[in-house]
């Protein structure tokens, strides 16, 4: 599992983080959870991540002072996909489950190599004694590269919906918002094609392309989840909260002053504003549920952040953890992110499983960790791809409202995606 810091250098982008391994894992199927260390698989049907904070602290203990200095010093990583949240909230079964890929897939990590990025730097980390020190430098001195068959396309992108029927959605998204139930749906469309080899070069070629400062590969046993994302979730730090919601978007263009140009109307639009705002007010009452009274804030509004394919608003919100919950509860009380569902969350949800025709898996869901002294730090699964079963699955879509068009949002679908397709169709088997 690798979470790479892969954009320009900041706040958000201090570290990388391998680890590979783990001691135990945790995989999510419906109702039931299974773990398994070494020959031993369990199952139950208890919450997921009450789960998953019990047998980190079994198998790790318990937690490390805070620690400025490194984000991750041993803990649980992994993936928390979309559909996880209905562990958490009841909606309906509609949308087709066509992807084999877990709604929940963590490991529990005693060790990780850190590389920080301003130095180059790299650093193990080990929580343990000397002798697990020990046997885990002679694993890493023991691995080598594998020969992998190289990755390649074998078909052409197709969506899981026409322009005629996405503009039917888009229509019945605005009989919603006419009628009250939201007042924005988040709508999305699924790019698929067959694919072969290994993902891992697919990848590096879209990490260089998209520098997401948010970016990460995770391998599971039947698949493999490769995340360009720009957006934080969730960040917890000394108990200190920080989500930065994304809403808003305009392609990059090739001309400087029309680029400008770009960024600077989104700065002012009122429809994107009015967009992002909706989610501020959301991801601040879902903060609220687990804070100290009092200690929600918003210190950034409407910031343009330009990314290599996209211009993006995004805002930040602050609070601070009550003494009586942890990190796990935070990830429950916000999950999914509401950037990425539209308010209200649940009426918003229900409304995308009967819109949407597939699931959307890790798609929009989170990839992160949860560090043993305290630090949890979380992507939103945007400009994320699945591959499984051989065949690779990429999603875009976008927050509508009632001043919402139908061909401008229909457009920026392909914007979010202008860096991630076109590339992979340079790697087409010929």
């Amino acid at each position: 599992m690798l979470l790479e810091s892969a954009g320009p250098q900041g706040a958000d982008n201090r570290f990388d983080i391998i680890s590979a391994d783990p001691l135990a894992t945790l995989q999510t199927e419906g109702p039931l959870t299974w773990i398994t260390r070494g020959e031993q698989c369990l199952s139950f049907d208890t919450d997921p991540l009450t789960l998953l904070a019990q047998w980190q602290r079994d198998l790790l203990g318990e937690k490390a002072p805070h620690c400025d200095e490194l984000p991750f010093i041993g803990g649980a990583l992994g993936l928390f996909g979309y559909d996880l949240g209905r562990r958490f909230e009841r909606l309906p079964t509609l949308a087709a489950q066509d992807v084999s890929v877990p709604d929940m897939a963590v490991g529990i990590y005693d060790w990780a190599l850190l590389r920080n990025v301003a130095s180059g730097t790299w650093q193990l980390v080990h929580w343990g004694d000397e002798a697990g020190l020990h046997r885990r430098l002679q694993w890493l001195a023991a691995q080598h590269e594998m020969q992998t068959p190289p990755f390649a396309l074998q078909s052409e992108w197709r969506s899981n919906m026409s322009r005629a029927e996405y503009g039917e959605k888009f229509a019945q998204v605005q009989a919603y918002l006419s009628a009250g139930d939201c007042y924005q749906i988040n709508l999305t469309q699924r790019f698929s094609a067959a694919y072969c080899g290994d993902e891992w070069p697919a990848y590096q070629v879209l990490s260089r392309a998209n520098r997401a400062p948010f970016s990460a590969f995770v391998r599971l046993p039947q698949s493999a989840i490769l995340s360009l994302s720009p957006e934080r979730f969730l960040l917890l730090d000394d108990r200190h909260i920080e989500t930065k919601p994304i809403k808003g978007t305009r392609p990059r263009l090739a001309d400087p002053q029309q680029d400008q140009a770009s960024a600077l109307e989104l700065a002012g639009a009122d429809k994107d504003r009015s967009e992002n705002l909706m989610i501020v007010d959301l991801l601040r009452n879902d903060i609220g549920r687990v804070s100290r009274p009092g200690s929600v804030s918003v210190p950034s509004l409407f910031a343009v952040e330009s990314f290599p394919a996209v211009h993006h608003l995004v805002s930040t919100i602050h609070g601070e953890l009550d003494n009586s919950w942890q990190a796990v509860d935070l990830l429950r009380a916000c999950f999914p992110g509401g950037s990425i569902t539209g308010a209200p969350k649940i009426r918003a949800m229900e409304i995308i499983e009967e819109l949407e025709p597939q699931r959307r898996n890790a798609y929009c869901g989170s990839i992160g960790y949860l560090s043993q002294h305290g630090r949890m730090d979380t992507s939103i699964c945007i400009r994320t791809l699945i591959a499984a079963d051989g065949q690779l699955h990429c999603w875009a879509g976008g927050g509508i409202i009632a001043d919402s068009d139908v061909d401008s949002e229909y457009q920026e679908t392909y914007d979010k995606v202008a860096r991630i397709l076109p590339l992979l169709e340079t790697l087409k088997s010929r």
